[in-house]
């Protein structure tokens, strides 16, 4: 099936030539040249949730209110090209700029010496996924996988609840918002995430809190380490604080 797809896609590509989603360009969703462009970020960045800082250690935050998670790491800041790129996949539905940005994370998995034996999405609430029709994290984590050649797993953590939208909460309020949101698959925790190393894959994360909802399951169910990777976490100024 697979295959029979990418064929109807190359035809339909000779017909009707993808335009890139930044500089419209023919030939791309997303071309070498604005790929280029997307700003990674630069270390010293702190060994746990990945933002930039003055030294390679804890940041502040982080040595007060660490993340519940082995660590973070995030491609760029919430800035152009790479916002409109995600904006396009996330709810313009342009499906196939999960290609180039999941190539993206496995990039940035490599750089960062990541080390999982295992690869899951966030995953969206039923309903959610009616509306969409597709989960852009789990087509992330497809192209992530796929390119990392390491196992992906989609059915072992489920969201059991819709939550509110978090765009104005604080971060402990975004905490409590996603408090039992998620939970694994019974039949399957023990063989899957007893010691495992599990890597979480996610579009944007601004405080972390949904990563730490994700992860909590997986750390009751015995893994040994969760982290998150997404593409990008919106840097947020000293004078106001973290997210």
């Amino acid at each position: 099936m697979r295959i029979i797809q990418e064929y109807l896609r190359a035809a339909l590509d000779l017909l009707f030539p993808p335009l890139c989603v930044q500089c419209h360009r023919s030939g791309s969703v997303l071309c070498d040249t604005c790929l280029l462009a997307i700003p990674w970020l630069q270390p010293p960045l702190c060994r746990l949730c990945g933002l930039p800082q003055l030294a390679g250690q804890a940041c502040r935050r982080c040595l007060y209110h660490p993340l519940q998670l082995s660590g973070l790491r995030a491609i760029s800041s919430y800035q152009e090209p790479l916002r409109s790129s995600i904006h396009a996949l996330k709810y313009n539905g342009n499906t196939r700029l999960a290609d180039p940005l999941g190539v993206l994370q496995a990039q940035a998995y490599q750089r960062h010496h990541l080390d999982a034996d295992l690869i899951i999405p966030v995953p969206l609430h039923q309903e959610r996924l009616r509306q969409r029709g597709y989960n852009q994290a789990a087509l992330l984590a497809q192209s992530c996988a796929a390119t990392l050649q390491i196992p992906l797993e989609t059915t072992l953590l489920y969201r059991g609840k819709t939550t509110s939208t978090q765009v104005a909460l604080t971060a402990l309020e975004r905490r409590e918002n996603l408090r039992g949101a998620f939970y694994c698959a019974p039949d399957s925790t023990t063989k899957t995430v007893f010691k495992r190393k599990i890597l979480i894959i996610d579009d944007v994360s601004t405080t972390g809190a949904t990563l730490e909802a994700c992860a909590a399951p997986l750390f009751a169910a015995g893994a040994q380490a969760v982290w998150g990777l997404v593409l990008a976490r919106p840097i947020v100024t000293k004078a106001t604080g973290p997210a």
